[in-house]
């Protein structure tokens, strides 16, 4: 099993005639045949104004709702410009649309709160802005992430940072453990899922044997999941926080790696997680490692 994307996902992809949709639709479907044997494919793109017309083969729609009516997409992949993308976000949730990952970076904050309230009571789950994706190994690629690092296994991976989800899946991969599915949930301050909604997922997930948590300085966000986590999780569970060199009252990185009245440094943070019973590692380069010594196989 795997949590929200696998061999039965149907992307359409918002922008696809765009440069970067069109590009990573195209990895995204090469994912699928090499990979997935087909499943968790490309099947719609929507443009506005360049309905009847097709992308390398796929079919692109006016509307969202004309995409999923004709196609019977259930997942969207935003590849639309800031100023448009939250609009992009509210058609695909307003069509009924259970899975929304949006790729797109510098959405204002202001367009991202009009978009949570909006989401309120949908029952749709939106991954990012300005996130990496989602990936099943083995079932479904719907991001702009390297595919073939990923290996089918047990391991869950969420993950503020983009490139350091690369890096934890590329070491899980190394080490023989693989991965059931990856979430880069992204680095905006307003964000559509957070760690806890992840955690909850992978510990419900039967495939999945034990969890990565990869987190950034800023908020509060990852003591708030390793305290949810010490009375929910009943699996293993790995910790990194990056920023931990970052000078005293800089902001670094993405914009929601703001400290805040110290609760936000990355040694607040890897304190408050070892507390809760996470095994945290201090560097990058061990996060595999790590993990294979917390399943007793290192």
């Amino acid at each position: 099993m795997s949590i929200l994307v696998d061999k039965e996902t149907r992307i359409l992809v918002q922008g696809i005639t765009g440069r970067e949709g069109g590009f990573h639709a195209g990895q995204c479907q090469k994912y699928s045949r090499e990979f997935a044997g087909g499943g968790g494919a490309v099947v719609a793109g929507v443009t506005p104004g360049k309905g009847g017309q097709e992308a390398d083969g796929v079919p692109v729609f006016n509307t969202v709702a004309d995409a999923v009516r004709e196609t019977g997409a259930n997942a969207a992949l935003i590849f639309v410009p800031p100023p448009f993308a939250a609009d992009a976000v509210v058609e695909a949730v307003d069509s009924r649309l259970p899975l929304v990952v949006c790729i797109t970076e510098g959405i204002p904050v202001r367009d991202m709160v009009y978009v949570k309230r909006h989401m309120e009571d949908s029952g749709a789950v939106l991954i990012g802005p300005n996130c990496p994706g989602v990936i099943t190994p083995g079932g479904c690629k719907m991001g702009i992430m390297p595919g073939h690092i990923h290996k089918e296994g047990t391991i869950g991976v969420i993950s503020k940072s983009g490139t350091l989800t690369y890096e934890v899946v590329a070491q899980l991969t190394e080490q023989g453990l693989g991965q059931t599915t990856c979430v880069g949930i992204g680095g905006d301050p307003v964000i559509g899922t957070m760690y806890i909604d992840l955690l909850r997922m992978f510990e419900d997930d039967p495939a999945t044997e034990a969890i990565i948590l990869i987190g950034e300085i800023g908020g509060t966000a990852e003591q708030d999941a390793a305290r949810w986590a010490k009375e929910n999780v009943s699996k293993p569970l790995v910790g990194f926080i990056a920023g931990q060199t970052a000078p005293p009252g800089r902001r670094m990185g993405h914009a929601g790696a703001i400290i805040s009245g110290g609760e936000g440094t990355a040694a607040e943070k890897m304190r408050v997680m070892s507390e809760c019973g996470v095994h945290v590692t201090e560097s990058p380069a061990e996060m595999g490692l790590t993990m294979a010594k917390a399943l007793g196989r290192a």
